[in-house]
């Protein structure tokens, strides 16, 4: 008995160790993205790089493209903030990370698939998937045009990271401690190709940085998954039901503790199609893991050294800014809260009597569409 707690403990022991690798690996690898892309193109070269982008409607279309072939929205928010700090423009980025949010529900959606053969479980469990994506495009068609036409989340997140630094939270010259340990990191990956002319360099060093978070984001959620996941369930089963408030902050925690809305909102799915809690309840949840998705990119952030360290800082506090704030507005005027609700059951209705239609619904609205929008651009271009 004794040498069982022991080899529990000592495998629960190799678990953290793996969790604060993958981190250290994931922080590296933004810092690494940024270096590429001002080693490939400059600076000049990455403005031109992203003219596709500069149409907020594209860089709206990429994030959802992206997340959902991805499957993770937490490894494309890493890879747009290692992107700003090699030089794309932050209000190229906000339609990217708005976009981000609607792709990551596309895991949920086929979790809720499971129930497929039983018909009232379906369209429980695939209402409660969707409630995630009508609340999404709804935060879409009410704050994109606010920002396009007032800058409103940028300014925001512009003037909070400002804040931040001047109470001394940020190190602007990157020499602190924790900075000069992801400094050693990166360093020691640019050491690896300095061999190799700035061009080459910066293209290994960007392929070299998305494979890195891939990596280490799907190792991080699998090792968070061994430790959390059945006390997260645990939490949600007590925590789910007793409020909205309680719900959001539940869902926000439980999201940061495994690192992944996808895994949170795919939890409660199967517990909505057994019926075990309702709609209204999976609601506040899913809103809360929206907010506790932000943790990876402000994590992300924090390998950042240098002169774009701030703007790191800011298209990472702007994802937060954005979740939260449609949270807010969305989930406070009573007949704004209704609507995905509305949307969802509407939807999970013609999807559990035709299911041809829900898996049109997916191929359509996370692939198809978005795909064509960006294919389309770049031919007019």
């Amino acid at each position: 008995m004794a040498q069982e707690k022991r080899m529990a403990f000592q495998s629960e022991y190799v678990r953290w160790i793996v969790v604060i690798l993958c981190i250290y690996v994931l922080l590296v690898a933004v810092g690494v993205i940024g270096k590429g892309f001002r080693l490939e193109f400059g600076k000049e070269g990455v403005a031109s790089l992203f003219a596709l982008g500069t149409n907020p409607f594209v860089g709206l279309v990429l994030g959802i493209l992206a997340t959902a072939l991805l499957q993770s929205s937490s490894t494309v928010t890493s890879i747009i903030v290692g992107l700003v700090a090699g030089g794309m423009p932050i209000a190229v980025a906000i339609p990217m990370v708005m976009g981000a949010n609607v792709g990551t529900t596309i895991t949920n959606t086929i979790v809720s698939f499971g129930h497929v053969g039983r018909g009232d479980e379906f369209r429980k469990a695939f209402a409660a998937a969707t409630v995630h994506d009508f609340f999404n495009v709804l935060s879409i068609v009410i704050f994109l045009p606010l920002e396009l036409a007032f800058g409103f989340i940028d300014k925001l997140s512009g003037e909070l990271t400002h804040i931040v630094e001047n109470i001394g939270t940020v190190d602007a010259g990157g020499k602190g401690i924790f900075k000069v340990v992801i400094g050693f990191g990166t360093g020691l990956v640019e050491s690896m190709v300095s061999w190799l002319p700035d061009v080459w360099a910066g293209l290994v060093l960007i392929i070299l940085g998305i494979a890195l978070i891939l990596f280490s984001i799907m190792y991080l959620g699998k090792a968070l998954k061994s430790v959390f996941v059945g006390k997260a369930q645990r939490f949600l089963h007590a925590a789910v039901g007793k409020g909205p408030v309680t719900g959001i902050c539940s869902g926000t925690l439980v999201t940061v503790l495994v690192q992944s809305s996808s895994t949170t909102t795919s939890l409660i799915v199967p517990l909505a199609g057994s019926g075990v809690i309702r709609l209204r309840q999976v609601y506040p949840f899913t809103l809360g893991a929206n907010i506790g998705t932000t943790i990876t990119a402000l994590l992300a952030a924090t390998a950042i050294t240098g002169p774009t360290h701030a703007v790191a800082h800011q298209i990472a506090i702007a994802h937060f800014l954005y979740n939260l704030v449609g949270v807010i507005v969305i989930y406070g005027i009573p007949w704004l809260r209704d609507l995905p609700i509305v949307g969802a059951e509407w939807l999970a209705r013609l999807g559990s009597e035709r299911k041809w239609l829900a898996i049109m619904y997916i191929v359509f609205a996370f692939f198809g569409i978005p795909a064509a929008l960006v294919f389309a651009k770049s031919w007019l271009s």
